[in-house]
């Protein structure tokens, strides 16, 4: 009876149907290799696939249960099921595939909790003893039920979440005509940024327009360095991943991959911001036409859930020698006109200077307070002026750094 139901769960894994791609992921891909392995009477595989189920339930530095990494499986799957849920299609979706859903869920939740017990149980005594612990406890929410009983809870992680690989991280990077995670992103948040108070107003206004469903403008931001332009959109992106935001960074050397990124993302149900940091082009860059068709121009629209906001230390972003206005080309005018037409498609341009003393020494203070760091005002200021002039340029990059080495000079006892 125990190996007939051995068979069984092998036939149901090999049968799944809306989920069929965890068939390829590492727990449940382990789970059918094993089960398949001591059916063909294959001991040793089965010993190496017990073991390789192991060493993934420490993956991360603590152990997670067996039903909890084929959950976390099911909830990273991206299908037309969990597609549709986010999409915030959810009523449309069809009875049947509801069913095949449920269904899916129903084989898989079996085989998490049942495979390791079944296998220890028809192994004799003395082989079962060498198999190293596998934990069987119940999944976190919203997996902590029988897993077709959970429909309602998992339509709501898929509607706030999202599907697939972005349900799990919220920066991405575009690197060899693929998106991948960044697992430990830029925590800053708008909270921690001091100065630019109207700019980043603005840009606050157009995200949140962007993730209700209005219109809104790709964006450039642009101005003095170390002013906070890229922070400004990182914070963005922690302050609203909750609500489904999530960005992409594609370097300036794969702009020419642009278009071939926006369609991937036409196809998630997700809002996007394509993130380019330090633009800025040379006269003749062939990826300053890959840009313009994207942002406005090319035959293909940009895809309604994908902004660019780009970052730069030039107005006009193309850079432009002397030499390039005594040229002999014979319509000049139309090629300088070339050059600015750009940063002309961004429908809103945000600048960022540096600030004068006063302002600065007023970012030193916030930050100061932020951290709680109890110093005399004129030591602090004082301090801070000379760290300044030291660099030639007062910028809340310096600030930052000048608040950062103070903390750390009063926590050692150490004068600033």
């Amino acid at each position: 009876m125990k190996e007939y139901t051995i068979k069984f769960l092998v036939r149901e894994l090999l049968s799944l149907s809306v989920y069929r791609e965890l068939l390829k992921r590492p727990a449940v891909s382990l789970i059918t290799d094993m089960l398949c392995a001591f059916e063909k009477g294959d001991e040793l595989t089965v010993f190496e696939k017990w073991g390789c189920l192991c060493n993934l339930a420490g993956a991360d530095g603590y152990v997670r249960s067996l039903p909890q990494i084929v959950a976390d499986e099911v909830l990273s799957d991206q299908n037309a099921f969990t597609q549709m849920i986010a999409a915030g299609k959810s009523e449309s979706i069809s009875d049947e595939i509801t069913l095949l859903a449920k269904r899916d869920l129903d084989i898989l939740y079996r085989a998490a909790t049942n495979a390791p017990l079944l296998l220890r149980a028809c192994l004799d005594n003395r082989l079962a003893s060498l198999l190293p612990p596998i934990d069987n406890a119940q999944a976190s929410p919203p997996l902590n039920l029988p897993w077709d009983k959970c429909i309602g809870a998992l339509i709501d992680y898929h509607f706030i979440n999202g599907v697939g690989v972005f349900t799990k991280y919220t920066a991405f990077v575009w690197q060899n005509c693929d998106i991948k995670p960044v697992v430990h992103p830029d925590p800053i948040r708008l909270n921690d940024l001091k100065g630019y108070e109207s700019q980043r107003s603005i840009a606050i206004e157009n995200t949140l327009s962007f993730l209700d469903g209005y219109e809104a403008n790709n964006m450039l931001l642009y101005g003095d360095r170390g002013t906070g332009k890229s922070s400004t959109v990182k914070a963005l992106l922690n302050e609203y991943s909750c609500r489904g935001l999530r960005m992409v960074e594609i370097p300036k050397e794969s702009l020419n991959e642009l278009a071939a990124l926006t369609e991937r993302l036409a196809a998630i149900p997700m809002k996007f911001i394509v993130f380019i940091d330090d633009l800025s082009f040379s006269g003749n860059d062939d990826s300053f036409s890959a840009l313009k068709a994207v942002l406005e121009g090319g035959l293909s629209a940009r895809p309604k859930n994908v902004l660019v906001y780009a970052t730069s230390n030039r107005r006009h972003l193309v850079r432009e020698n002397f030499g390039d206005r005594g040229n002999d080309d014979i319509h000049r005018e139309d090629t300088l006109q070339e050059t600015v037409s750009l940063s002309d498609r961004f429908g809103i341009i945000l600048t960022f200077l540096l600030p004068d003393k006063k302002r600065f020494l007023e970012i030193i203070e916030l930050l100061a307070a932020d951290r709680g760091l109890e110093i005399d005002r004129k030591t602090l200021l004082d301090a801070a002026e000379r760290y300044a002039l030291e660099r030639g340029a007062r910028s809340p990059r310096f600030a930052r750094q000048f608040i950062a080495q103070v903390q750390a000079r009063i926590g050692r006892n150490k004068p600033i």
